[in-house]
């Protein structure tokens, strides 16, 4: 008997602990969503900016949120984009696009993701390079974020395109002050 209650309680700590390591994995990766278009009017050869404001499911790290002290080092871990309408717009018709986050007002706007030399036959749904010179600390910080996507043509689209983009974030406790 005493050694089930000794073994409980060695154990019992090694696992309340584990789950909240696992929760802090969890809750540490969160994604930005939002969708951009692509108007049928866009000709091959020349740049366009498609601009939308992101959100994600978990907003306590805006202003009024519970964990925007508690958080740094914020930076994109993988970056996504899939056609959803028409949902088998071939994103080869894409050469080379660039993904910028901003805050809404447009203000220190920084470049998270890149695709260049876009395989013709790339499919509705290709992974981005993702660029992590800067953290995100302050931009998750904002209520809105502002997406901007640079990008030309390789071929037009006879019907306006709507692609999504999934920006998975990570982030890393603060350091106790």
């Amino acid at each position: 008997m005493r050694r089930s209650v000794l073994f409980i309680l060695l154990v019992l700590p090694l696992f309340m602990g584990s789950c909240g390591m696992m929760q802090s994995i969890v809750k540490s990766t969160f994604p930005y969503t939002t969708t951009l278009v692509i108007p049928a009017a866009a000709e091959t050869g020349k740049n366009y900016t498609a601009v939308s404001l992101a959100n994600s499911f978990d907003q306590n790290f805006s202003p009024g949120g519970n964990n925007g002290n508690n958080v740094s080092e914020v930076s994109i871990i993988s970056a996504k984009l899939k056609s959803t309408d028409p949902a088998d717009y071939n994103l080869g018709n894409i050469k080379n696009l660039k993904i910028y986050m901003s805050a809404e007002d447009s203000k220190d706007e920084i470049l998270v993701a890149s695709r260049h030399d876009i395989t013709p036959d790339a499919g509705n749904l290709m992974s981005l390079d993702i660029d992590n010179k800067t953290f995100l600390d302050k931009l998750v910080r904002q209520p809105s974020i502002r997406i901007k996507m640079i990008y030309e043509l390789r071929r037009r689209a006879d019907i306006d395109a709507n692609l999504q983009l999934v920006l998975s974030i990570n982030a890393y406790p603060a350091a106790k002050k």
